[in-house]
């Protein structure tokens, strides 16, 4: 089977600098033991994701100023296709610390130029064109300029082409998703807490707000970190567990799940393989430094350590 067109946008990309250190000190300076500059944002990081996989995609970007720049050299060789709308301002600058001693993670993300609303057509009909009868990937923050139901607007749009929408992201923006009805949709267990206005302690609770959710969407994926993800959907409930690895850095881990689900689903891939390659992908890229995705010639062999299993649940 052919595998469907995919699209990933990301109307936030941004320069992602990572810095590991022994330990924090107040009021001194500290000297970085490793230090990385990658291109980011989480459609950007899906891309790169797709890419490890050897699953083409084109990739649209809204870049702006030398930052942009940059980004797009970083990304030579990280993307198979990438189409880039130009603005006036600065791509924004995230950065991660690592502390060793506690093991502790700090993200620090900036804030990107306001986006013109003829560069966000722009983006927004390349989008549609790019993923007709495929994929497209709606994910990350929202710049300013940008409407709060961009998202869905965009699952709309992607409807009217035959294409089918995967959303990552929270609160209103979600919600404007869901109304459209998107064929996945993947919060972590924090975003789906923050959505259904509570705490979610067990793994019971997090798939019966899935399963709500799923009433709007065609899968819901829950993200839970060291325990695995979960995936519910029409044929049934299904939770993975988390290979074991070293945890390193989590930024773009919920990405690489993501860029695992699409690249199966694209394959026609059934979803409890789509789960397996997922969770493997997430896991990967959590066992590496900074912002780091996942070595593709470890995949086999964390895809040997997810035990997937289908859930008797009513």
């Amino acid at each position: 089977m052919n595998a469907k067109s995919i699209a990933t946008l990301t109307l936030n990309p941004c320069l992602d600098v990572s810095y590991e250190f022994p330990t924090l000190v107040p009021d001194q300076k500290v000297h970085a033991e490793h230090t990385r500059f990658d291109p980011g944002g989480n459609g950007i990081n899906v891309g790169r994701a797709l890419k490890r996989l050897g699953v083409p995609a084109t990739n649209l970007a809204i870049l702006a100023g030398e930052i942009g720049l940059l980004v797009r050299r970083l990304l030579q060789g990280e993307l198979d296709n990438l189409v880039a709308v130009e603005i006036s301002g600065e791509t924004r600058i995230n950065c991660t610390l690592l502390e060793k001693s506690p093991r502790t993670q700090y993200e620090v993300n900036g804030i990107g130029p306001e986006v013109p609303p003829e560069a966000l057509e722009d983006v927004r009909q390349k989008l549609v064109r790019a993923a007709e009868g495929g994929f497209g990937v709606l994910t990350g923050s929202l710049p300013a300029g940008v409407p709060q139901d961009i998202y869905g607007d965009l699952v709309a749009r992607l409807h009217q082409v035959n294409a089918r929408a995967v959303v990552d992201t929270r609160g209103e923006m979600l919600a404007a998703a869901l109304a459209q009805h998107p064929f996945l949709i993947k919060p972590n267990r924090y975003e789906l807490e923050l959505f259904a206005g509570r705490n979610l302690p067990t793994l019971g609770d997090v798939i019966a707000e899935a399963r709500r959710l799923q009433a709007q969407a065609t899968y819901v994926c829950v993200s839970l970190g060291g325990e695995g993800a979960v995936l519910v959907g029409p044929e049934g409930v299904y939770h993975a567990s988390a290979p074991p690895v070293q945890v390193r850095s989590t930024v773009g881990a919920g990405d690489s799940l993501v860029g695992g689900l699409v690249a199966a689903f694209a394959q026609g891939a059934p979803p409890e393989e789509a789960l397996r390659l997922g969770v493997a992908c997430g896991s990967g890229t959590a066992s590496q430094p900074g912002t780091a995705l996942f070595e593709p010639a470890s995949l086999d062999k964390l895809q040997q350590g997810v035990q997937v299993r289908r859930l008797a649940w009513e």
